[in-house]
């Protein structure tokens, strides 16, 4: 598939196969930004898919700002080719993903945006990829991920967390934030499990409110 377009699931050459993936445009009532967001997906060995609901909010969310959305199943999972890697080949895939989307949309700068598993791989990428912002939706601090001497972005960076997560424990990610030298803006979340259960409306509107100051192109009054 040579352009991607509005509502389109493609397929991306990657490094352990073909990528599957999905293309959205921005809505078409919003004010159209110059801007493509990658969305990672959460752990593959627990069931994660571009499919996932946090996913798929999220990117509603940031095509309601204007933003055009591309998520994709890493290694392993749905039609992408390839097995899991524990994190290192999945940051390969987020690597080739960004080279495609770069070249489709070359008029576009990139923004990056990952739930749990996903927040630790587009993290990681951020800095090498010139990611223009970020948005960390429970990012797995804590567990067996390794979040030390990771380069840090000094972009525009959203923290989601809800505080009853039952998976990333809400104070580790609390005092993380409070640790780095520069910390990104941190939304804790009120009542909120890990997989956001009857919170998705109150996520969209988080991560809308956080990304609004961060548009190119204002929104019209």
């Amino acid at each position: 598939m040579n352009e991607a377009t509005a509502n389109a699931t493609l397929s991306i050459p990657g490094p352990a196969g073909q990528i599957e993936a999905a293309f959205d445009a921005s809505d078409a009532e919003a004010t159209p930004q110059p801007v493509l967001a990658i969305v990672c997906h959460p752990l593959p060995t627990e069931g994660g898919t571009m499919h996932n609901k946090v996913v798929t909010m999220a990117a509603r969310a940031l095509r309601e700002c204007g933003v055009d959305t591309l998520r994709f199943n890493f290694r392993g999972v749905g039609a992408s080719e390839g097995a899991f890697d524990d994190g290192e080949g999945e940051l390969d895939d987020l690597r080739a993903v960004a080279a495609w989307a770069r070249a489709q949309h070359p008029d576009k700068m990139l923004w990056l945006a990952g739930f749990s598993f996903g927040a630790w791989v587009s993290l990681r990428g951020a800095v090498e990829l010139d990611a223009k912002a970020l948005v960390s939706i429970a990012p797995p601090v804590g567990r067996s991920w390794d979040f030390d001497g990771i380069a840090l972005p000094t972009v525009p960076w959203l923290v989601i967390q809800g505080d009853a997560d039952e998976i990333v424990d809400a104070e580790a990610v609390r005092e993380w934030v409070a640790s780095l030298p520069t910390p990104p803006q941190l939304v804790e979340m009120p009542d909120t499990s890990h997989f956001f259960h009857r919170k998705l409306m109150d996520l969209r509107g988080a991560l809308k409110n956080g990304v609004r100051g961060w548009l190119p192109s204002p929104p019209a009054a």
